[in-house]
């Protein structure tokens, strides 16, 4: 039986709830944004002692919600060996990619070209590969950074709705990460070609790169964007960010990585950490 939970989701308008919660959050004035801040902090526990800044200091809620971290508070692992963790948060789920199906939770499944917005050539790449769903909790850093070397080939953002990401979600929403608003970016490596897709939810007010700024959210079309090599990447550096939100996968083709065998699903994992052995 479908909980009232999965039945809310189904109803909310997704987008409109996500434009109020952005238009709160990019909010200036003082006793707002200082409220919203100091109650999110309260409620979800966050750790401020490794943020550049304090408190009084954030322009607004988003700028908070985007803080940078002191220099060295993120240690890089080796990168010569190492896939990295490109995010603070938790292993939704990790695996192997089979015949072009991404496991989701509990029998649900999507496929690598849904996912990557209809992109069936890329997708055939990864077939056989290795994937890794990363979901950042609301207490996290939610900058989102290179698990790998690589040079950005393209960035395809994919319109679709923006149901809540979690556990009974993830159980009971087909197609969650595929079905979602999104924006997938392809980098070609060392190791060959790799995604990082960033996934929206619900109140993700937007997500912004550090090649083009802030993404044009809760529109109608698909926008592709190809690239040659004017931007390159070193593993750990960031490449963005999400204001409100939630979720990143990982896809590298067959025999690049080796997943690291204590990662299951709920497995905690911090920003540059070693995730996975380069092969």
């Amino acid at each position: 039986m479908t909980s009232p939970f999965i039945w809310l989701q189904h109803l909310l308008p997704h987008h409109a709830v996500s434009r109020m919660a952005g238009k709160l959050a990019s909010s200036e004035v003082p006793w707002l944004r200082d409220r919203l801040i100091r109650r999110f902090i309260a409620a979800y526990d966050v750790d401020m002692s490794e943020a550049a800044r304090g408190v009084g200091e954030f322009t607004s809620f988003n700028d908070f919600f985007t803080r940078e971290l002191k220099p060295g508070a993120r240690p890089l692992a080796d990168a010569s060996q190492y896939v990295l963790s490109p995010a603070d948060g938790a292993v939704s789920q990790i695996g192997r990619i089979e015949e072009g199906r991404i496991f989701q939770a509990k029998g649900r499944h999507f496929t690598a070209a849904q996912l990557l917005g209809g992109d069936k050539q890329a997708a055939a790449r990864f077939d056989g590969g290795q994937f890794a769903t990363i979901y950042l909790s609301p207490r996290d850093y939610h900058r989102v950074h290179m698990p790998a070397a690589g040079t950005l080939k393209s960035a395809t953002y994919v319109p679709g709705e923006l149901f809540s990401v979690n556990q009974v979600t993830a159980e009971n929403v087909d197609g969650l990460f595929a079905r979602n608003e999104r924006l997938a970016c392809l980098f070609a490596g060392p190791d060959g070609l790799f995604a990082s897709v960033m996934v929206g939810a619900m109140i993700v007010a937007g997500i912004e790169t550090v090649w083009s700024g802030l993404v044009e959210t809760h529109a109608a079309k698909r926008v592709r964007e190809e690239f040659g090599d004017e931007h390159t990447f070193a593993a750990g550096d960031e490449m963005g960010r999400f204001i409100l939100g939630s979720t990143v996968v990982l896809l590298f083709e067959p025999g690049k990585v080796e997943w690291d065998a204590r990662l299951k699903a709920g497995a905690a994992v911090r920003m540059g950490k070693a995730i996975g052995r380069r092969r």
